[in-house]
């Protein structure tokens, strides 16, 4: 029973379920701005359960292709793949499974072009980010984009179209991911050295660049924060609470950029954890 047990945890730790609860509530988020209401429990959880499911099939093949270099970083060599408590060939059978579930119940529960987004999700994170992680630092920006499209999966399910609205909920959760990832490469940059990950930090260690560019992504963030409202999807309180939100993340950078030290990479790290479910609060709060 207990080595039963140990395995059930070992295929929920491959799915990355805390990880992924963001990326569902980003959906969510995605699915009410675009109009869809909660009472429709059908589409809400096709929307929910079938962003879970692509999401953690998604985690579950990264973590395949990357066991070699898990087992090389400390956070990560106690991983079930790098540490062999599960086989490779197990865990893309459970991916594949995992994977297509979700996109079926995106297409049969909410509509088509939501399972194509989430598709789009899929493939851009695993088939182009997960192997480029170890050519190019420009690998985060790529891997930024992937991780912007779950509101677009929720907007496509409530509307059935992707409009400027779905385009600007992407936009910011695109600028948001880039500090708060400079702001993981800092704090773990001898980790990423260890794989071989040719981080910004691992390539540039004086720390100058990473700290400039999550200034520069910051600052990108607070005009496109406001731009709800000037687009009509929010009310005047929600851009004044986006503008006090995104002011204080961008504090937080410079910060980070004027000592670079690991407490304020930190301080980085939690501020934007912090700031997103905060500001989606505020937008859904303040919808038009």
């Amino acid at each position: 029973m207990a080595q039963a047990r140990t395995r059930a945890a070992d295929y929920v730790s491959l799915a990355k379920p805390r990880l992924n609860l963001l990326v569902v509530v980003t959906a969510l988020v995605g699915y009410v701005m675009g109009g869809g209401e909660m009472s429709n429990v059908t589409v809400v959880l096709a929307v929910v359960l079938g962003t879970a499911l692509v999401a953690s099939g998604a985690s579950a093949v990264n973590q395949v292709y990357e066991r070699r270099t898990d087992a090389l970083m400390e956070r990560t060599r106690l991983r079930p793949m790098p540490d062999g408590r599960v086989r490779p060939d197990e865990a893309m059978r459970y991916a594949a499974v995992l994977c297509a579930t979700g996109l079926l119940v995106l297409a049969a529960g909410a509509n088509i072009l939501s399972a194509l987004v989430a598709f789009a999700t899929l493939f851009t994170y695993v088939v182009i980010y997960t192997p480029l992680k170890l050519r190019t630092s420009f690998a985060t920006v790529v891997g930024a984009v992937p991780g912007a499209l779950p509101p677009v999966i929720g907007w496509a399910a409530a509307t059935g179209g992707l409009s400027r609205g779905a385009w600007i909920l992407f936009g910011i959760v695109f600028l948001w991911q880039l500090p708060h990832f400079l702001a993981i490469a800092w704090m773990y940059r001898d980790d990423y050295a260890r794989a071989g990950f040719p981080m910004l930090p691992v390539i540039e260690p004086d720390g100058r660049s990473t700290a400039r560019q999550a200034v520069l992504y910051a600052a990108a963030l607070l005009p496109l924060s406001l731009a709800p409202t000037i687009a009509g999807m929010t009310t005047s309180w929600y851009f004044a609470a986006a503008l006090v939100l995104t002011l204080g993340f961008l504090a937080l950078t410079l910060r980070f950029a004027r000592s670079r030290s690991l407490a304020d990479a930190r301080r980085l790290f939690f501020g934007s954890i912090t700031y997103l479910p905060l500001l989606w609060v505020a937008m859904i709060a303040g919808r038009a």
